[in-house]
């Protein structure tokens, strides 16, 4: 008899430990909560000190980091599909960092069009969406040039992510004094400069892509069998991957504008997802919006407890976990190999 948990439950277990996270996030700081006054507050039930904590403070971050880390759990398994890499996600593979020189170049040096210049609070965003599908492209196409392996398009993902990086410190040379502490920011991941728009932004792109995507969860699905067997069935590819690495690239862009580069949840969240719900996209896309949620939102907390008083860049939280994951990937890849 099969005793395995019914895949809408486990994606119920998933959301109940994302919604654990976000609550745990918003009860740690300086100023440390029960979760009863957290609740009390989101419910205007509080003294006016917690609500001002709660609601105004600590509520805009946390719902922030649910929403970048479900964008960056989602792109991360798409990643993975389209390029059929295990190790793909938006960090290791470039994405994210091209989006840090797509914003860091508007802030600093302006908006190169006008319509950009028109844009306001979406100019960085604009910028990091051109530069991060610029990215995307670039790594489709060395993928497709002569049948490169799995472990070259990982190094060149890395070339990518160090070159845009050289391209960020460059830029960063040339900013304000006014700018330069938001520039830092891309470099370190920090979830305290989060703000109502960020968590607009992250969730407008994340309300446009998820639809999309799961439309083509099936095409997605048959894409795990192998591009050949995958175009038997009626795919056509090429345009299932470019319409795919476009999402990937708005909901990579949108979730590092203000917040900076946040590592190793495209990577670890789709893994998790998959180990719970298997392949089948349906499942697999919302499994790893959920598990990024629960990561980053965790992350977010542990980043303010690990040193009492001060709220550490969430980048190195998410790398005491994705590092050792990684090398994890890689030794399972090497097993394979021999």
């Amino acid at each position: 008899m099969n005793h395995s948990p019914h895949p809408a439950a486990v994606l119920g277990g998933l959301a109940s430990v994302a919604a654990c996270c976000f609550v745990l996030d918003l009860m740690t700081g300086p100023a440390a909560l029960s979760p009863g006054r957290v609740l009390a507050a989101l419910m205007h039930q509080a003294p006016l000190a917690d609500s001002v904590i709660v609601r105004e403070l600590r509520l805009p971050i946390a719902i922030a980091a649910l929403l970048i880390g479900a964008s960056l759990g989602m792109a991360g398994a798409v990643m993975q599909t389209v390029l059929d890499n295990p190790l793909a996600s938006p960090f290791t593979m470039g994405l994210s960092a091209a989006a840090g020189v797509g914003a860091t170049a508007v802030i600093v040096l302006g908006p190169p069009v006008a319509a950009l210049s028109l844009a306001g609070p979406l100019a960085a965003p604009l910028g990091a969406f051109a530069m991060t599908l610029a990215a995307a492209f670039l790594i489709d196409a060395i993928g497709r040039w002569r049948a490169m392996t799995r472990e070259v398009m990982v190094l060149a993902g890395l070339a990518i992510m160090f070159f845009c990086q050289s391209l960020q410190a460059l830029i960063q040379l040339a900013a304000s004094p006014d700018a330069l502490p938001r520039i830092v920011t891309w470099f370190l991941g920090d979830m305290q400069r989060a703000d109502w728009t960020a968590a607009m932004i992250a969730g407008a792109a994340l309300a446009i892509s998820a639809p999309l995507l799961l439309k083509d969860s099936w095409r997605l699905t048959a894409l795990r069998l192998g591009d050949d067997r995958a175009e038997a069935l009626g795919v056509r590819i090429a345009p299932l991957k470019r319409r795919s690495l476009v999402l990937v690239a708005l909901l990579t862009a949108a979730a590092v504008s203000f917040v900076g580069t946040i590592g190793f949840i495209g990577l670890v969240a789709p893994h998790l997802a998959r180990a719970l719900v298997g392949e089948d996209h349906r499942l697999l896309l919302p499994g790893s919006a959920l598990a990024g949620a629960a990561l980053l939102s965790a992350a977010a907390a542990a980043s303010k407890l690990i040193v009492p008083g001060i709220a550490l860049p969430v980048t190195v939280v998410t790398s005491l976990v994705g590092v050792p994951f990684l090398f994890l990937l890689i030794h399972r890849a090497g097993t394979r190999g021999a």
